[in-house]
Parts: C-alpha cells; structure tokens; sequence
C-alpha cells in the first residue's frame, strides 16, 4: 500500500463530472506491418496482458480516507479484470479524420471509474478515409488518470506495450505482482492520524527547503539576471470561465526539420519557443477571426518535469511549472518568437531560482480534506466565471521516440496527447513529437469551441508564417514590408490532412459540430 503525495491526491480532489481528471493519447498504428499482416482485436487483448508487468499503473486502483482526512492509497486491485479496461469499437463509413476526432472527444469527456484501475484503451477500426494514412489503420486512444501518472511517467507505461520492431516478442515478469486487501476504515483513520502528527515537521522542512531558493531569487533579481517587471494578470478569454461536461479534440502535425528551421531564426531560441510561437500565432489569427483578440499578451502554463534519473519509472506526479508569455500581441512571427524565447528564459530562471523541486513540495502542506472541499467549492460555485484567470491556456511538451514504435505488431505512424481541461482553463495544447514529425493536438470545452477545424487551420497558418519567415533570411526581414499580404508558400508539414496553408482561417467548410460530440 503506497500513499498518494499531495500533488497525485489534488488531481483525485478536482474531480468533478464535469471536471474528468486524466490524460492520454491518440496513436494510430498500420497493422499491415504485423507478421501475419493483420491485427485481430484477441490478439491486441492477449498482447496487453502480457506487458502488465511493465508499469505499476496497469494494476492499482484508489483506495480513499473516509471524509478525505488523509490523501488516498494505492493498492494491488485484487478484482483487476483486463477485459473492462481494453475495449473496442468501430468508425462507421467513411471513416474520416473529423469522425475520428468527435469520437475521440467522446470518449475523453466521459470520467474513469475512480473504483478501478485508473486507466482505459480503446481499439478504435475503420479509419479508411484518412488523407496520408493507409487503409486499414487503427487508433489506441489511451485514457490515464492524472494522478496516477504525469507525461514522463506516460511515457514510460506506454513503453510497455510498444516495441522496436514488429516481431519482437519481450515480456515482463509478472512474479513480484501481488493483489492486496483493501485496508478497513480504522486502519486508513489511524495511518491519517499519525499523518497529521508529523505534518508539521514537514512545513519545517519546506520552508527551509524555500530560504536558499528565496534568497537566489532575491539576489538574481537585484543584479538584473532575472525581471519581474513583465509580470502581471492576464486578459480574460473565452477559455477563461467555468466549463461544461463536453469536449472536442483536433491536432496537426509537422515536420521536425522544418520546426527547427523556425527556431533557427532567433539566436538560442528552441524547439518548444517555436512551438509556443505557432500556438501563439494560432490563438492570435482564432481569436481576431472572431473579434476577441485582447490587447494584452495572453499566456500559457508549461509544466515542467522534476523527475530524476531514477524516478523515470516512479508512480505519480513529478512535475512543476511556469508561465510563459504566448506574444499573441505581436503581429510579426519572427518578433513573436523572439519575444517568447526571452520571456522563456526569465521564466527557468524564475522556477530555477526557488527550485523546481521545492515548488513541488507546497502541495505536501494543504491539508487533504481542505483541498478537496476547496476544490469541490471552486466548481460549484462558479468562481472562474468572476476571477481573472492566472494563465490563459496549457502547453505542455511531451518528447517521444525518434525511432518508429510498433503495437502488437503494428506500426504507429501518427501520435497526438490528450489532456484535462478544468474551471478557468478551458483549453489545453498537447506537444508530442515522434520520428522526425512534431504535433499540436488541442483539448477544449466544446462550448468555448465549437469549430476546432478553424482552430486547427489557424495553428497551420501560423506555422507558415513563421516558416515563411524564418526561410526569407535576416536581409529580407529588414526590408520594408508591402501593403499587400501575399499568400504564403507552401510549407513541407506532416499534417494529416495535408492542407495548404492559409493566408486568412478560411478552411473548407465542416458541418458545425453539434450535440453529436458529446
């Protein structure tokens, strides 16, 4: 039986039916590249039982203090049955990229059974019609709670059921898995007893934790390394308010050299500025479209991953975070990006200052049952509809493999993240890069967006800004600029419907997403 931390047992608080706590991902696989050329939904259901052993997660299930007096426990879940977790279904004709996405969002709006093993997957067929995929594809959407893991630890469980090549036939040991009792109520009241008795020893240990951290920043500040100057509340947006129980899911992708060649235009800037750039200049082109641009610089929260070389494989959260500046108030890319590279780096030396790990630690010192209460309140009182919010939307960069990853033989040729969304942060960007593509998928309230196709294009045009920018050279950016907006070339992407790029949000008409999404 192994406790929660305060920052795994805030994602359980949060909880809420409209509020559904878990991350995941989409990856779409080609079965032809199995050894017998086809995949059968028995052989993916034997497959995964085998690789149980590869991550704790696959088999423990919540086990909740009465009153939330004390943060849950994980155990071994005795009644672990592999055939409630995996499950299967099929697109009807034609089997399109938008089906796909409404059923993806479908599926991620509906919460996990907290009695359970917190984890699904589902085996989604007949994905036939898709631009730039073979026939026959499937997709594995994945479906994790939050607390029981963040994106590095995703990662690592989803090592376990993806090889390197298509035959290989690795399978973990099972020998030290053991199912375990649910502990009684006296025993849980008990353990938060003696839980309470030593909490004070550690806001002690925090806060002297906290001192040289506080005094570096101090320090840093003073001498002009670090500027607090820029900091203030961000503009209110659309995505800014309580949310509803419905979603919508899209994504693109594009090619890695090209998103390096991005980056490439601002000295010591990095991938993740030019990926912040394009969903900047994405949310920028989608919000002017509608006549809801603010004036002020919208911004993201872009977690940050504390884990340490030997906690890869650990259980639970070990991440912190920091805000950066979106530069959605500036027109010109290369400006932009430039704008976010020295608003990103302010920002490390702001978390790197206090100290990553010790920012983590403050979610040790809320006491269970108040978070939990405070979180219920939050929702149900409707506070983000009348509070500024602290950042406006989530970023958050998930590396993959740079070698091609095969399931149950098959081979994965696109990967897009999933994220929760909650009251006041109704939209969430998923960076995940695999092989030499990189992609943005999103997550958002489907009452805050009820067109993610326009969103999406709007993601592409900002990249071909950017390219286009970034290829024209220093010389060509400093000469003036004419009147007339040409239509931008087109870029090499990756992007699954293979579109052009648009000098204005203007893509090919979808029916408007309706009741059918949710």
């Amino acid at each position: 039986m192994q406790q929660l931390s305060g920052q795994d047992a805030s994602f359980v608080y949060m909880e809420t039916p409209s509020t559904p706590m878990h991350i995941g991902s989409v990856g779409i696989y080609d079965p032809s590249t199995a050894p017998s050329g086809f995949v059968r939904f028995k052989d993916i259901l034997q497959f995964i039982e085998t690789r149980l052993g590869g991550a704790r997660s696959f088999r423990e299930r919540l086990v909740r203090v009465p009153l939330d007096l004390d943060h849950p426990y994980w155990i071994q879940d005795p009644d672990f049955d592999i055939e409630y977790h995996v499950r299967h279904i099929a697109l009807p004709s034609p089997g399109d990229w938008r089906q796909l996405c409404i059923q993806v969002a479908r599926l991620h709006s509906r919460p996990l059974d907290l009695t359970k093993p917190l984890w699904e997957f589902i085996i989604v067929e007949g994905l036939d019609n898709i631009e730039g995929l073979p026939k026959g594809c499937f997709a594995l959407v994945a479906k994790v709670h939050h607390a029981a893991i963040d994106g590095m630890s995703g990662v690592e469980m989803s090592a376990a059921v993806h090889d390197l090549s298509p035959d290989k036939a690795n399978r973990f040991d099972d020998i030290g898995w053991k199912p375990e009792a649910k502990p009684g109520i006296g025993e849980l009241l008990i353990s938060g007893y003696f839980n309470t008795l030593r909490q004070p020893l550690r806001y002690v240990e925090t806060i002297a934790r906290s001192v040289p951290g506080l005094t570096r920043l101090a320090n840093e500040i003073r001498k002009g390394d670090i500027s607090i100057a820029g900091a203030r509340t961000p503009p209110k947006t659309r995505f800014n308010a309580k949310v509803s129980p419905h979603r919508v899911f899209d994504g693109v992708s594009f090619l890695l050299n090209d998103v390096r060649a991005i980056k490439g235009a601002v000295p010591g800037a990095t991938v993740n500025d030019a990926i912040l750039a394009i969903i900047g200049g994405g949310l920028r082109i989608y919000l002017n479209d509608k006549g809801e641009l603010p004036e002020a610089n919208l911004t993201a929260m872009a977690p940050i991953s504390v884990r340490q070389e030997g906690e890869k494989a650990a259980l639970g959260n070990l991440v912190s975070a920091m805000v950066v500046s979106l530069g959605t108030h500036i027109a010109d890319p290369i400006e932009r990006l430039a704008h976010i590279h020295t608003d990103a780096v302010n920002s490390k030396g702001l978390t790197n200052a206090v100290g990553a790990r010790t920012l983590t630690d403050y979610s040790q010192l809320i006491p269970s049952g108040l978070a939990g209460l405070g979180a219920r309140l939050y929702t149900r009182l409707g506070v983000a509809n009348a509070t500024a919010p602290v950042f406006n939307v989530v970023a958050t960069n998930v590396p993959g493999s740079r070698v091609p990853l095969y399931f149950c033989g098959a081979k994965m040729v696109k990967m897009f993240g999933l994220g929760p969304i909650f009251d006041s942060v109704g939209l969430i960007n998923t960076i995940y890069s695999y092989v030499d593509e990189i992609a943005i998928s999103f997550t958002c309230d489907r009452d805050m967006m009820s067109d993610p196709d326009v969103y999406a294009a709007a993601l592409r045009q900002s990249f071909a800004e950017l390219l286009a920018a970034a290829n024209a050279g220093p010389a060509a950016m400093a000469t003036p600029k004419p009147k007339a907006v040409t239509r931008p070339a087109r870029p090499k992407t990756a992007s699954v419907h293979n579109e052009a790029p648009k000098s204005k949000v203007a893509p090919k008409p979808f029916p408007k997403i309706t009741r059918e999404t949710a």
